[in-house]
This record gives structure tokens, C-alpha cells and sequence, in this order.
């Protein structure tokens, strides 16, 4: 009896109908987000027709090895999925470090015009992407890039979003103090960087791994101006191709090709999530 008319007060506290609401809130969020990913994985196991199906279909069929197959007779899938492995990882490791370092050194060092500096790159920002492609692209020309991992991988190696969020990250998450006891004890600045600010920054770094990581594995538009053999395609220009078949739009085909082109963005989130959710959140508690 005392057990029941304990969880009977604990029921009728205010905090346990607005912990109930946010639950339900977080849960149909949840559910609307996972539903157009569920519903791709459930269209790829359907034939050419399960898209246009009124009502839509909600559950999972056999076809999805069948499409598959198909998807890789019209497309070098692998070989394209092992492009984009290796251009995502390039750029997001030297990101990760250039980025970094700038950033360290915007928000720990003093030198001059670093304010200007800093503003300049911020400004960069407000720079459509588009107005960089012709300039950019002439000089791949002129370095004889054109259809080479090159051309992906060192334009796209630091940018002025991964500065200023390491900027920031590192001006509230590294003190000072560490910085001058590894001075009195001798480190050199890179030894400092490398061995007390870098253990510090982890979160900062795997939000903006995955960041960049989601961004140039999905990146379609600046692989289509400078590949021309299909031996560089990416996947999203691998997955592209696909629309092009003479026989009509196989969504069945297409479904499974991007259900399996995604999988990789899936397996690296759950990797990193926590140091993710970490990195996101780290400001939004005082200590």
C-alpha cells in the first residue's frame, strides 16, 4: 500500500506530465525523421511500380537482392563507393587538421592583423559556393587536375565554417594555464597544439569530422563539373546515372542503390555520435 500511494504522488507531480510530453514530442520527431528512410528501404524491396502504390506501402517485400543486382549491372557501384571513401576521408582528415590548427592559433595566439584575418575568412562565408566554381575550376585546368582525385580532394581541404567553429570550441574548452605549464615545462608549440589542446577539442573535432564527412560524401554538384571518366565517379554521380536508363525510372533499382549508398553515412554516425552529441552540446551547460 505505501508503495502504491508513493507512486501515486510521483504520478500527480507537475514534472512527470511535462517529462511524458517531451517524451512524446522526442518520439514523434524520432519517428517522422527515421519514416523516409524506412520508406526507401521498403520501395527498394519492391519492383518498378511500389512508388506510385495508392496506399503507399509500409512494409518490406523480397526484391531488394533482384534491384541490387540490377543497379550494379548500369552503374560501377563499388568501384564508385570506394571513390567517394577515399575523397571523403582525405578531405575530412586534412579538414580536421588545418582547420585545427587555424583555429588554435586565431583563438590562442596574438599576431598581427589577426582580427581583420579572422574577419576576411568569416566573410567567406557569405560567398555563394557557386561564384568559386568558374575560378576554381581554371585553376584545376591550369594545374592539369581535371578528372583527378586532386581536383576534389584540395579545394575542399580547409574551410572557413571548420576556422571559426574551432575558433570558437578552443577559446572557452583550452585555458591559458594549460598552455603556459606546457611552456614552462618545454613543449614546443606544435607539441603543446598536439598532446594538451588536442585531447580537450575531441568532441569539437568529431562534430566537425562528421560535418565534413556528410558533406562530401553527399557532395554532387562540383564532382560533376571537373570528372569526366567514369573511373573517378563518386557514388552520388554513380547513383545519378541510374536515372538515365532507357527502359524507363526503376525506383525499385534506384531505392537500393541509395539505401546501400547511405549505409556508410549511418555506420560513421553511430561511430562518432557521442562524441557528436558532445561537441554540440558542450555550451549549453554552465560548469
Amino acid at each position: 500500500m505505501v508503495k502504491a500511494s508513493t507512486r501515486n504522488r510521483n504520478a500527480d507531480k507537475p514534472g512527470f506530465a511535462a517529462s511524458f510530453f517531451y517524451h512524446l514530442v522526442l518520439i514523434v520527431g524520432a519517428a517522422f525523421s527515421v519514416f523516409p528512410f524506412y520508406w526507401m528501404f521498403v520501395i527498394s524491396t519492391r519492383d518498378k511500380s511500389g512508388a506510385f502504390h495508392v496506399p503507399p506501402l509500409l512494409t518490406p517485400s523480397d526484391q531488394f537482392v533482384a534491384n541490387f543486382k540490377r543497379a550494379l549491372e548500369q552503374s560501377d557501384f563499388f568501384h564508385a563507393l570506394g571513390n567517394s571513401a577515399i575523397v571523403s576521408i582525405s578531405v575530412t582528415a586534412s579538414v580536421l587538421f588545418f582547420c585545427t590548427l587555424a583555429g588554435y592559433a586565431f583563438a590562442k595566439y596574438q599576431f598581427r592583423f589577426k582580427t581583420p584575418l579572422f574577419f576576411f575568412v568569416i566573410g567567406t562565408l557569405f560567398v555563394p559556393q557557386q561564384l568559386g566554381v568558374l575560378p576554381t575550376y581554371v585553376i584545376m585546368a591550369k594545374l592539369q587536375w581535371i578528372d583527378t582525385y586532386k581536383a576534389l580532394i584540395v579545394p575542399a581541404m580547409v574551410n572557413a565554417f571548420g576556422i571559426f567553429w574551432m575558433r570558437q570550441y578552443i577559446s572557452s574548452a583550452v585555458h591559458t594555464e594549460l598552455i603556459e605549464a606546457g611552456r614552462i615545462d618545454g613543449c614546443g608549440h606544435f607539441r603543446i597544439f598536439w598532446n594538451i589542446a588536442v585531447p580537450v577539442i575531441t568532441p569539437a573535432m568529431a562534430t566537425l569530422g562528421i560535418f565534413t564527412f556528410l558533406n562530401t560524401w553527399n557532395d554532387f554538384f562540383w564532382p560533376l563539373v571537373v570528372l569526366k571518366n567514369s573511373e573517378h565517379f563518386t557514388i552520388q554521380i554513380a547513383l545519378q546515372q541510374l536515372f538515365t536508363v532507357r527502359d524507363g525510372l526503376d525506383y525499385g533499382m534506384i531505392m537500393s542503390a541509395t539505401f546501400m549508398a547511405t549505409l556508410p553515412l549511418l555506420v560513421v554516425f553511430l561511430l562518432f555520435s557521442r562524441w557528436f552529441i558532445t561537441g554540440l552540446t558542450s555550451g549549453a551547460v554552465k560548469s
